[in-house]
């Protein structure tokens, strides 16, 4: 929501006596306040500490030492035009959009005598390496990856696609915490009504802040609390963003978080990973499916086999090694949830624990949960394996938001299991079919394009294309001539 303007004035002791009050330069050590006055022009410079180039300031002070008298003539447009040696400078008269500006980096410089306020953007925000991401890594490739710094996130995106049509546009969302968001995208690829309706989205968003960053921006344009399954992919690759700008995608940045946010996504671009493209195409292909297996193995794997160890006469002949002799004292669904739940804590524990520690924390995690667990029979051999087989599938699953939530699925099918058996376990499979297939990324239908059902698409999702983008976009991202 826009704020109330508040018209600057012309006098010097009215702008700085508001500016200093609304920032409480008396109170906060961080902001900068020099009165300055050159060859009788009275001027007040605000910063904030940490993000004002000291080298910057001191140059344009210097400058300032060669105004005239004669030059008093127009300040503002001397200053701006010749004085002041930096490429992004601008005037506004809206205190109120100059404090704004003044908390995200850049400098003001406030004259007597005129009502409009300069603002030099001298910032430069503390920012950490590119390095690889850790959830992304790949054996070939780029090792660089977003940061929490937008602009330079912006020129990740410019270095690969260096093209005229691509689009940065800026967005500010808060109240308070007047947050930086970029819309990328390619102008004649995407679809038009749906950059649009994103930018809408985005620009009515009322709230004090963003705490979550693109967290927060996917819940305020999705909703969609109780559906699991996320309509969103985030990666930390700009290589990763850049094939989907060139398939039609839009992305939004979040100033200071380093993953960025693909939009619209199916379940299968959950499912696809880098290293799937930086390997020939038949290797591709072949990790492809792997990971599929996978992912489908951490979701039906675990209630299949519970199902047949309380319904051992359903094993066909020839299967029966895969029951359990001795299911233990403890009920089979009880330690599968003792299980899963073991597993999440020392999932929990591994992000806490400093990378020193970690070594140490798997042997506990080995021994404690593994090992001395089946010799005290909590759990049996059987259990641990194919819990083992559903936490590497959920582990290999690409996207950490799809993982998690077909993590909670497989739990909700292990309790329709206990409770219905067989009935249970296609109710299960049946009412997550309907789940994924009736969910919409805007107008993208969740599950395309195996449903609704398209062969050639289909079959890119399955095998890893030779070249991809060579003849065509996916259809139901770009609605426009898929051989353009």
């Amino acid at each position: 929501m826009d704020s109330i303007k508040r018209p600057a004035s012309k006098d010097l002791n009215t702008n700085v006596s508001y500016l200093k009050d609304q920032l409480a330069v008396d109170k906060n050590f961080d902001i900068v306040f020099i009165e300055l006055e050159y060859s009788g022009i009275s001027m007040a410079l605000f910063a904030i500490d940490a993000f004002a180039k000291d080298q910057a300031i001191t140059q344009i002070q210097r400058e300032f030492i060669a105004i005239k008298d004669e030059d008093n003539t127009d300040v503002i447009n001397l200053l701006t035009k010749t004085k002041i040696p930096f490429i992004e400078i601008e005037t506004n008269n809206d205190l109120e959009e100059v404090i704004t500006q003044l908390l995200s980096g850049q400098t003001v410089l406030v004259i007597e005598g005129y009502d409009d306020i300069i603002l030099i953007d001298t910032r430069e925000y503390p920012v950490r390496g590119p390095e690889e991401p850790d959830t992304e890594k790949v054996i070939r490739g780029s090792k660089d990856g977003f940061v929490e710094t937008l602009v330079f996130n912006v020129g990740l995106m410019r270095r690969r696609v260096r093209n005229r049509t691509l689009r940065n546009e800026y967005v500010r969302i808060g109240r308070r915490s007047h947050s930086d968001i970029c819309i990328t995208y390619i102008d004649d690829i995407a679809d038009h009504s749906l950059v649009e309706h994103i930018k809408s989205s985005l620009q009515n968003i009322d709230t004090d802040g963003l705490p979550m960053g693109d967290k927060t921006i996917e819940e305020y344009l999705f909703g969609q609390y109780t559906n699991p399954y996320p309509l969103v992919r985030y990666t930390e690759r700009p290589d990763v963003a850049a094939t989907h700008l060139f398939e039609g995608h839009v992305l939004v940045m979040v100033d200071g978080s380093p993953s960025v946010i693909i939009t619209p996504t199916t379940f299968w671009n959950h499912l696809q990973h880098a290293e799937e493209y930086r390997q020939k195409p038949a290797i591709g292909t072949a990790l492809r499916l792997v990971r599929f297996a996978a992912v489908w193995a951490s979701i039906f794997l675990l209630p299949l086999w519970y199902l047949y160890a309380m319904n051992q006469d359903l094993l066909p002949y020839g299967l029966s090694y895969l029951g359990t002799d001795d299911p233990g004292e403890v009920p089979l669904l009880a330690q599968f949830l003792i299980a899963e739940t073991g597993i999440e804590m020392l999932r929990m524990a591994a992000i806490h624990t400093p990378n020193a520690l970690a070594t140490a924390l798997g042997l506990v995690a080995a021994i404690l949960i593994g090992e001395v667990a089946m010799e005290v029979g909590l759990f049996t051999p059987e259990v641990v394996l194919y819990l083992a087989v559903a936490a590497i599938g959920t582990f290999a699953t690409p996207s950490y938001e799809l993982s998690l939530a077909n993590r909670l699925i497989r739990v909700i099918f292990l309790i329709f299991v206990a409770i219905f058996h067989v009935p249970g376990y296609m109710i299960g499979t049946l009412c997550l079919l309907i789940l994924l297939t009736t969910m919409k990324a805007y107008d993208t239908p969740y599950l395309w394009p195996f449903i609704p059902f398209n062969a050639k698409s289909l079959r890119d999702v399955l095998f890893r294309a030779p070249i991809p983008l060579k003849k065509r976009r996916p259809r139901a991202i770009h609605p426009l001539d898929p051989d353009k």
